[in-house]
């Protein structure tokens, strides 16, 4: 197995941890929405973000990714297109990130 193979199985269990997560800090107390339930949210979002963002392209990909967790948590149902934008446009921004930085 590869490494962009170890990576996709990596990142895909750590999608899944931090659908978990949200759906198990949606019942915790309204009075630690900005204590452990965004500590908690937070730091599992970090998992696959990281992982993205080595893979290629830095904050952009993180970006991408964070897009599809609000897609998969509906928070942006019915528009995926969106999504499929955001991505054309953060290739065009790699490229232009790539291009300054080998100047």
């Amino acid at each position: 197995m590869d490494r962009n193979t170890n990576k996709l199985i990596v990142w895909k269990k750590a999608h899944i941890l931090v659908l978990k997560v949200y759906d198990i800090t949606s019942s915790f107390p309204r009075d630690e929405q900005f204590g452990l339930t965004s500590q908690l949210r937070r730091a599992a979002v970090s998992v696959p973000s990281n992982i993205v963002e080595g893979k290629a392209r830095g904050s952009l990909e993180e970006v991408k990714y964070q897009l599809l967790l609000a897609r998969d948590l509906k928070y942006i149902d019915g528009r995926v297109s969106r999504i499929n934008k955001s991505s054309e446009r953060s290739r065009q921004y790699a490229k232009w990130i790539v291009g300054v930085i080998g100047k």
